[in-house]
């Protein structure tokens, strides 16, 4: 018989590499402490269960493992600002429960300070303990790179410090949405902050009046900055590009530095946006009288109303539509405060009723479209608090709504050239976003 040569288990893998033999597992048995194990070579043609077996048996220590466990171990919480937030509300969603760290913040010349410069999209740090006492707080001073923390110490004694510039880091997100009832309901639902939805107002008011346009099922992709510090966003920067989809007709547009060295946004055919006229001079309002006959609601009698009112409460900023230059500036009759802007092509805005003009507004100053001009007021031939906003062409009045009022002139086919070719890499996101959107339903 040939001869039998009998390894550990440990020596298989040099026998493997070296002979070309069959191996045989016989038994296999372990468990935390005691590890049994038995092999053996065979040769070709043996009968396996003529072959003795050794084992060999080896206690297995058992592992120290450990566990370190902390009675008051902090919760770390980043919560973003929201527009007309309050410390208290921040304190609330963040289930902080510390009246001694929120008086001594409101009570502090730093603490008042971050409070009064708390910007909608920015974010706020937070650890906190099990019982709800803050550990620290971190407040974003305006928009820049420093921050007010309220920390405590080893003895729970509450201490202000002004923290050192911290390094930002920008990033491009992207978001989609759906219009189910309004457009800030939609950019809320997709995560999307607050001042990139108002940027989008802004943008698409060019073509899109939010107060009578939007209809359910149109949608949006909008691709902006984000700014960073040390990994958490802290707020949104300028919107890069952004699609709508209203009513079925797409509208898009994509920042573009052109030959000027001035950014603007620009459609795909490459007109800027920004001498175009915004159909609203005002981001929230509704129109509470339109633009034709109507029975005058002081002299009740029936007269023509030659603008569009929209209601707002008194001191809404009021924006300039386009570019322009102040023709006018001052009280005019029933109008009330006036302003009157002159812009090209024979074309001049009226913005009436206003409770106060724009610091250091005057006759011949030249004004960019969406600069804060005034505030709604209801000063004239007024009933309540609102903007009445008339278009004149030519000196005959136009219904705001409805006119057709000039775009920019497009870029030169030079330019065109240039811009089609440096941002087609932002246009090709759209692509994607639709793609993920259509994916989602």
């Amino acid at each position: 018989m040939q001869a039998r040569k009998t390894r550990i288990l440990a020596e298989l893998p040099a026998q493997l590499l070296t002979r070309a033999r069959p191996w045989v597992l016989v038994s296999l048995v372990g468990t935390s402490l005691l590890g049994v194990v038995a092999a053996t070579a065979v040769a070709p043609g043996e009968d396996i269960a003529a072959i003795p077996v050794q084992a060999v048996v080896e206690t297995l220590p058992t592992p120290k493992i450990a566990l370190e466990t902390e009675a008051d171990l902090p919760f770390v919480h980043n919560e973003r600002i929201q527009a007309g937030d309050t410390l208290q509300a921040l304190f609330r969603r963040l289930n902080v429960n510390d009246a001694e760290a929120l008086s001594f913040i409101s009570a502090s010349d730093e603490g008042k300070q971050a409070l009064r410069q708390l910007r909608a999209g920015r974010s706020v740090m937070a650890l906190i303990q099990q019982d709800g006492r803050l550990q620290s707080f971190s407040l974003p001073l305006g928009n820049g790179e420093r921050r007010v923390i309220v920390e405590r110490d080893d003895s729970g004694t509450l201490k202000l410090r002004e923290s050192e510039s911290v390094a930002q880091s920008t990033l491009v997100e992207m978001r989609s949405g759906v219009i189910r009832s309004s457009l800030f309901g939609a950019t809320d639902a997709a995560g999307v902050p607050d001042n990139v939805a108002t940027q989008m107002a802004e943008i698409f008011g060019t073509w899109i009046d939010f107060h009578t346009d939007l209809r359910k099922d149109d949608r949006f992709n909008v691709i902006y900055e984000a700014i960073y510090e040390e990994g958490n966003p802290v707020r949104a920067g300028r919107i890069l590009a952004a699609e709508f989809i209203n009513q079925g007709k797409r509208h898009a547009v994509v920042l573009y530095r052109g030959a000027s060295g001035k950014e603007q946004y620009y459609s795909d055919d490459g007109r800027s946006l920004r001498q175009g006229f915004l159909r609203s001079p005002l981001e929230f309002s509704r129109v509470s009288s339109s633009f034709g006959r109507r029975l005058h609601p002081i002299h009740r009698s029936w007269r023509n109303h030659n603008g569009t009112d929209f209601a707002a409460p008194t001191g809404t900023p009021i924006k300039a539509t386009s570019d322009g230059t102040v023709e006018f500036v001052g009280t005019q009759r029933g109008f009330g405060n006036l302003i009157v802007l002159r812009h090209r092509n024979g074309i001049t805005t009226h913005y009436a009723h206003l409770n106060g003009f724009a610091r250091g507004l005057s006759k011949g100053q030249a004004i960019s479209q969406g600069d804060m001009i005034g505030y709604v007021g209801c000063t004239g031939w007024c009933t309540g608090p609102h903007l009445h906003y008339e278009v004149h062409i030519n000196k005959v009045p136009k219904d705001p709504m409805s006119v057709a009022l000039p775009m920019a002139d497009a870029l030169s086919p030079k330019e065109l050239v240039a811009f089609q070719r440096d941002t087609s890499p932002l246009r090709e996101r759209f692509a994607l976003l639709n793609y993920e959107l259509a994916s989602a339903k």
